[in-house]
């Protein structure tokens, strides 16, 4: 089961960091130096369907395989090892892209306009990144790490 698990996983992780680069790379620059919040939106509305989806599937998967890796649930907040500091690193970045989609979904997105395209944009880079960095670490609990 282990496996299947972990191909979900790494098939949603593919979409969500995959939707947040191509956001970061190609929509978030033309929709800044053209202003077009419709197209950042459309952008959005899409992604969301497959995205958040894919969101939700890595944080069940996610928890299921720490748990397969880390069985002591205390371990994960109390890192003992290399495997448990992994999974320690996950939740914070999980915590973080969570409180991002949060304030942008609250405060910056239902007053979204021309004039504070750049305040979405100082979420939607840090996601990106973020996602990257949960690909990173996902890829270090088989290889052990870049070091």
């Amino acid at each position: 089961m282990h496996k299947y698990i972990l191909m979900l996983h790494v098939i949603s992780a593919t979409v969500w960091a995959g939707g947040h680069l191509i956001l970061s790379l190609t929509v978030l620059p033309r929709v800044l130096k053209t202003k077009n919040v419709s197209e950042l939106l459309h952008f959005e509305s899409g992604f969301e369907k497959v995205g958040i989806p894919s969101l939700i599937i890595q944080v069940i998967t996610g928890i299921w395989l720490a748990y397969d890796f880390v069985p002591d649930v205390e371990s994960w907040f109390l890192p003992h090892d290399h495997m448990s500091h992994l999974v320690t690193i996950k939740l914070f970045l999980l915590l973080t892209t969570i409180g991002l989609a949060i304030h942008a979904r609250f405060k910056i997105i239902p007053n979204l306009n021309e004039n504070n395209l750049k305040k979405l944009s100082y979420h939607i880079i840090p996601v990106t990144i973020i996602a990257v960095l949960f690909v990173i670490v996902g890829v270090s609990f088989r290889t052990g790490g870049l070091f």
